[in-house]
């Protein structure tokens, strides 16, 4: 199983159990079926922060993602660090489900295009 540590950080009420469940979805739709996740939920200046240190872009954002492992081979014994998904709530309000999953993607390794969004769309229910 996926293990998901999540933080609000963003002074927002968050349905944290709502989030992890919609990230298991998304993962486990995409062949993850064990691994640790950081998912977190901060407000608009943490995030720009982060965009600007990251991406040497001074603008809020929606979501980001920070990966870690891939999906190439680990080890035996070791478990996958998936990487870290933060999305502000101030910018994506209670639509948060589309901005997780578009980060969640990235972390696997896909990038904007025709593809990407085919696979938030399926993962919506669109």
């Amino acid at each position: 199983m996926v293990e998901i540590e999540i933080d609000n950080r963003s002074g927002a009420g968050v349905d944290e159990q709502a989030a992890a469940s919609f990230a298991r979805v998304v993962l486990d739709g995409e062949g993850v079926a064990e691994g640790e996740l950081g998912l977190s939920f901060v407000a608009g200046e943490e995030i720009r922060a982060l965009k600007r240190e990251h991406l040497a872009i001074d603008e809020v954002t929606d979501v980001l993602s920070f990966p870690i492992d891939g999906l190439g081979d680990l080890p035996d014994g070791l478990p996958r660090q998936l990487g870290d998904v933060v999305i502000c709530p101030e910018v994506v309000g209670s639509e948060w489900r589309r901005p997780l999953a578009h980060g969640l993607l990235h972390l696997l390794g896909y990038e904007h295009g025709l593809e990407m969004e085919e696979r938030e769309d399926r993962y919506l229910g669109a």
